[in-house]
């Protein structure tokens, strides 16, 4: 059955389609947002002065370390903080972070704000020998919070987002970031904009998200210009700007955000916002890649295997689908199997070929429901089994792939796989055509067919 054999082959699917995290209780999509990481993460910064914590006042800082240790002994909060952080630095003392961890309870009992803030993140994160507790840590950041400890409010708000040591509570989250972006937290700012994004805390609000958003973008903070980018993108909470969301992008993605690198290589590929240049698209896709970013790794296969902005290398397209199909990238997965049913760019091997059209089908993927339903009926990669062909043709045909509606209706026709129902094959190649005038229209510009 010839008619039955055709293997779709399309590897460069969708392959410009800008990455947009789905989800949220609206709906919307979730523009702002980290893939694998849909929420801010805590600020775990402030053990020592390498990690950007804050430091004693200058007296204490000059002071040497066994004056440090004197004052330490006889009570003085400050110089047990300095201590602390001299233990976590090995600065004049031996590094420890046992006796960091120490130090800072001993200044965090009396008070001390950010002692109080170092020892929640010990407790957040289980680190400096003290066993993780995410209930003790909230008691300590509420503690720090309470005297206007900026990066002990926005910790508190992630608590209570997130529902990790205390009841989830969006409000509560709100109302904490709120009073970190009082003082200037960047990191505050874009979780608040986050927050009128997606609608959790706060009435949805997309111009109040880009104005938070925009506060945390011009201090630098990269997952906001990320997130600005995205807006400008869309439309939505400003007015649509492919340009801005370039420019946003690639401040971004200078500071190595990956997913600011991915989008900034999708305006160079498209020319929406930035000269058309593929070698360009392929520099930052590139970047992204090299972090692991899943889109970018995909994109980046798609280009090696068309020879757009690269030479074209089959192997090395293979490379980059296998690292994106091994995170579970639908596409990447299709094209790995694709490209082992052909024998491109790795040794042909029909057996795994299905294995990564499973894995495709297992994600709703239609072109891959087809292409399995090709092996089962071919008998390649697999046990001949037209019962299974048609099934797996029918998953694709039903979400609207036409060449799994055309291999239907001859399954219909022909009784094989599925009792003979001339009807149903008049239906399923009725539906086929359908599509296939509606492309052939949209090619000549007409959109909306009748």
């Amino acid at each position: 059955m010839t008619a039955r054999s055709l293997i779709v082959l399309a590897r460069a699917w969708s392959k410009t389609k800008r990455r947009r995290p789905s989800g949220g209780r609206t709906g919307k999509r979730r523009r702002a947002e980290h893939a694998g990481q849909q929420k801010p993460l805590i600020d775990s910064s402030p053990f020592g002065f390498r990690a950007g914590a804050n430091q004693p006042h200058k007296p204490i800082q000059k002071m040497n370390p066994r004056t440090i240790i004197m004052l330490a002994e006889h009570g003085n909060a400050e110089a047990q903080y300095a201590l602390g952080l001299s233990y976590y630095i090995g600065e004049g003392v031996p590094q420890s972070d046992r006796q960091a961890v120490k130090w800072y309870r001993k200044a965090a009992e009396q008070g001390y704000a950010d002692a109080q803030f170092s020892l929640a993140i010990a407790y957040d994160t289980g680190w400096g020998s003290v066993e993780q507790d995410h209930g003790k840590a909230v008691e300590w950041y509420r503690k720090a919070a309470e005297q206007g400890h900026a990066k002990a409010q926005y910790n508190l708000a992630i608590a209570y987002n997130i529902g990790q040591g205390v009841e989830q509570d969006h409000g509560k989250a709100v109302e904490w970031y709120r009073k970190a972006t009082e003082q200037g937290n960047a990191r505050a700012q874009y979780a608040l904009g986050l927050a009128y994004d997606t609608g959790e805390g706060v009435p949805q609000n997309y111009r109040q998200a880009v104005k938070w958003w925009r506060k945390a973008a011009v201090q630098g903070y990269a997952r906001a210009q990320y997130a600005l980018g995205i807006a400008y993108d869309a439309g939505e909470g400003v007015e649509q700007d492919h340009g801005q969301a370039a420019k946003w992008y690639r401040k971004a993605a200078e500071q190595g955000d990956a997913e600011g690198q991915y989008n900034l290589g999708v305006a160079y590929d498209t020319g929406k916002g930035a000269p058309q240049n593929y070698r360009q698209a392929v520099k930052w896709w590139r970047k992204a890649a090299e972090q692991g970013y899943a889109a970018a790794q995909y994109n980046l296969g798609n280009a090696y295997d068309n020879g757009e902005g690269v030479p074209q290398n089959c192997r090395q397209a293979v490379h980059w689908w296998r690292d994106a199909a091994e995170q579970g990238h639908a596409k990447a997965q299709f094209n790995l199997a694709n490209a082992y049913y052909a024998g491109e760019g790795v040794e042909q091997d029909h057996g795994k070929a299905v294995e990564w059209w499973m894995k495709a089908t297992e994600q709703g993927l239609a072109e891959a429901q087809f292409n399995l339903g090709n092996a089962y009926d071919n008998g390649r990669g697999v046990e001949q089994d037209y019962g299974k062909a048609v099934e797996w043709w029918t998953k694709a045909a039903e979400q609207g792939l036409a060449e799994a509606q055309s291999n239907l209706a001859i399954a219909y026709d022909t009784g094989e796989g599925v009792e003979q129902d001339r009807e149903k094959a008049v239906e399923w190649r009725t539906k086929a055509t359908e599509q296939e005038l509606a492309k052939i229209q949209n090619m000549l510009g007409n959109k909306n067919p009748t």
